[in-house]
């Protein structure tokens, strides 16, 4: 069948360029599903995105769908014809509402016994008649979270739009989309080609646009901004650092990319170097440099959308522009240098933290004496854990933050060093976010791990204290990750915490507060929610996790080293023969009436096959004893593993539930010892084949 080639462009306003990208892939990706939904065959789509366009090419696309054979069947042949072999109302019906007559109709056996059916051949649409729909349900599910509408029409986006390319091959596709009629006219650079430009065939796309000075492609021009700019910063001795998130929203904002250097006064260098690349990023958007050995350098990377004829001219002017930005911060930084933390602990008594869980101060309070407890626990400093639970919200009341928001507890590191705090306490005030997302990493002190935890867990107890937990996609107070990020810092930093004796402190901090009474059990199960997700995406299979769950554990640490000794232990050939004796155990044990028989004697013990499951048990029994008290899991599975060979020959040779009642209690004995040995580190049981 023929094909041709497909181009899609949607010209509008200026496009959100933190979301380009993203809507760039979805938009290429739903047209995809359209077509194959429609069941038109198609080469590669490759998709565009500039400030001002979404575009897809789609190459190979065929001309029109194949025909198909559209089936209905009718009713029954004995309901559809009487006893003279006349049509039945029911026939009749059938017919008429296929458009033909009963004679038309067809006879279809099954093995449910005889159908009239109609069939017909439906001839395929064609590419023209079905690409409106496709674009504009593509449009429609595209992720946007806040539509607009402009001008006297009904039609919304993101942005308005102002025209719309439809070509295939070298003819337009006739539609209206979002009130806009279709055509094969793009639209040029808004400065440097502000025209109409015709496009004749979509292969020709990118070299139309280039010609009118737009690099079409959201990864091409990407590059081009990389290497432009690692250039100019080598042209004055340093490197620049192009940090991915603001290299994609640069992307974002131009359609014809030209770097520039500039610089700024050496006097600013006094600033911390996080307020200098805050300033430049988000204020201006430019990448920051540094000298070899990683020093900040006194200068920036501006990404211009226009080739200027005079490029010191930018340059002037973006210098201009970044001067009274360093100026205010560095007026921010003399004015919060100059300001006691005292100040601003009164000042956050006027803040809420939550409406029914007080101030931002009362949490710091309340943090205190947690991060105290917890640090104790860790055998670390509690006054620095309580010092740091104190003022580690302070530095949210700086000018400095108020200005860079992203900067907290970044700056209330640098407020706590210059006001002579214990180095571990200011470093907490950095460490206390951490981790800040997936991937990151987690507090390396005590006293930062402390007040992390403390912090999440005040936060978690209270909101569920007061009976708001997240609901479906709502999760304002970030419950999600801060559970997560709690258990992280409790499994990856190796800590012996009890989560249910933490989460007991951190309830009883909310005094009166809470509504909800059963509160430690509500988190506590959120979390271990939490922490099956965790493991899930390490590759931990869910009845790992399950069987590990069984033992009712709250210390994520220890939980953590035996769901790995689980995992591992369940790729040994032994595994599964050994879960399936546990499951029969199990449920040996499940079906007695009472508690299971705990005393053994090795007198009652007839066949030579439980007589030497019993030696071995003893013999692993002391073997394991100290790895299990060093949660060497692990090497204890390894050594409970030998027990394959006589659990088996045990259940095939031995009546458990033998005549004699002391012999049967005996050897029910016998189990349940064995079941509790396995049970020291999990239940097995639950592992799947």
């Amino acid at each position: 069948m023929k094909t041709d080639d497909l181009l899609v462009e949607i010209g509008t306003e200026e496009l959100p360029p933190k979301a380009l990208k993203k809507l760039s892939y979805a938009f290429a990706e739903q047209i995809k599903q359209g077509l194959e939904e429609a069941a038109l065959d198609f080469g590669a789509i490759k998709p565009y995105a500039t400030p001002r366009r979404l575009a897809v090419l789609v190459s190979d696309l065929v001309v029109q769908q194949e025909d198909k054979i559209v089936e209905r069947r009718g009713p029954a042949l004995r309901a559809a014809f009487d006893e003279e072999g006349r049509p039945t109302r029911a026939a009749t019906g059938f017919a008429s509402s296929c458009g033909v007559d009963v004679s038309d109709l067809e006879q279809m056996e099954t093995d449910k016994g005889s159908w009239l059916v109609f069939r017909m051949n439906e001839p395929g649409k064609l590419v023209e008649e079905l690409i409106p729909d496709i674009v504009s349900n593509a449009l429609d599910r595209l992720p946007i979270p806040k539509r607009m509408r402009w001008g006297q029409g009904d039609a919304t986006f993101v942005r308005p739009v102002h025209w719309i390319v439809l070509l295939y091959g070298n003819q337009v596709i006739d539609a209206e989309i979002l009130g806009i009629q279709s055509g094969n006219q793009t639209c040029g650079h808004r400065f440097h080609a502000p025209y109409n430009i015709e496009i004749r065939c979509p292969d020709d796309y990118e070299q139309v646009l280039k010609a009118g000075m737009v690099i079409a492609g959201f990864d091409q021009r990407s590059e081009i901004i990389r290497e432009q700019a690692e250039a100019s910063a080598r042209e004055i001795g340093g490197s620049a650092v192009i940090d991915p998130a603001l290299l994609e929203e640069v992307t974002g904002m131009v359609e014809w990319p030209v770097t520039v250097a500039g610089g700024f006064d050496e006097d600013f260098l006094e600033l911390p170097d996080e307020v200098l690349i805050s300033t430049m990023a988000r204020h201006q958007k430019y990448f920051h440099v540094v000298s070899a050995d990683g020093k900040l350098m006194p200068y920036f990377i501006a990404v211009s959308n226009i080739e200027s004829r005079n490029p010191a001219v930018v340059r002037h002017g973006n210098e201009r522009v970044i001067r009274p930005r360093l100026s205010d911060s560095a007026h921010f930084w003399k004015t919060d240098l100059a300001t006691d933390f005292s100040v601003w602990q009164k000042d956050l008594e006027k803040v809420i933290f939550q409406e029914k869980l007080g101030s931002i101060a009362d949490k710091s309070r309340r943090i205190a004496r947690l991060a105290s407890l917890i640090a104790e626990r860790l055998d670390g400093n509690k006054d620095w854990a309580e010092r740091a639970g104190l003022i580690c919200k302070c530095d949210l009341m700086s000018e400095m933050v108020g200005e860079f928001p992203d900067l907290q507890g970044i700056m209330g590191r640098y407020y706590a060093e210059d006001k002579n705090e214990p180095a571990e306490v200011a470093l907490a005030m950095e460490e206390q976010y951490m981790p800040r997302f997936a991937g990151d990493q987690i507090p390396q002190t005590v006293t930062g791990r402390a007040l992390a935890i403390a912090d999440r867990l005040d936060t978690l107890t209270g909101i569920f204290g007061i009976g708001q937990p997240p609901s479906g996609m709502k999760d304002p107070f970030a419950l999600r990750r801060a559970a997560l990020g709690c258990l992280r810092t409790m499994v990856e930093g190796k800590l012996d915490l009890a989560l249910r004796e933490l989460l007991s402190a951190a309830v009883q901090e909310h005094a009166d507060n809470l509504v909800e009474s059963d509160v430690e059990e509500q988190v506590f199960n959120y979390m271990m929610e939490r922490l099956r997700g965790y493991y899930l995406e390490q590759g931990v299979p869910a009845d790992v996790y399950d069987a590990v769950l069984s033992r009712n554990l709250d210390n994520p640490y220890d939980f953590d080293r035996r769901i790995h000794a689980v995992h591992a232990f369940r790729q040994r050939p032994e595994a599964e023969s050994l879960a399936a004796a546990n499951k029969r155990i199990r449920n040996i044990l499940k079906n007695l009436e009472g508690h299971p028989p705990e005393e053994l004697e090795r007198s009652l013990l007839q066949e030579k096959a439980e007589q030497d499951l019993f030696d071995t048990m003893q013999q692993i029994r002391e073997r394991i004893t100290d790895k299990l008290i060093s949660r060497d899991y692990t090497a204890a599975l390894a050594d409970l593993a030998k027990l394959r060979e006589p659990v088996d020959s045990f259940f095939d040779q031995v009546m458990v539930m033998c005549d004699d009642v002391a012999v049967r209690n005996n050897r029910l004995a016998l189990l349940n010892q064995l079941r509790s040995l396995f049970m020291e580190i999990a239940d097995i049981s639950r592992l799947q084949s």
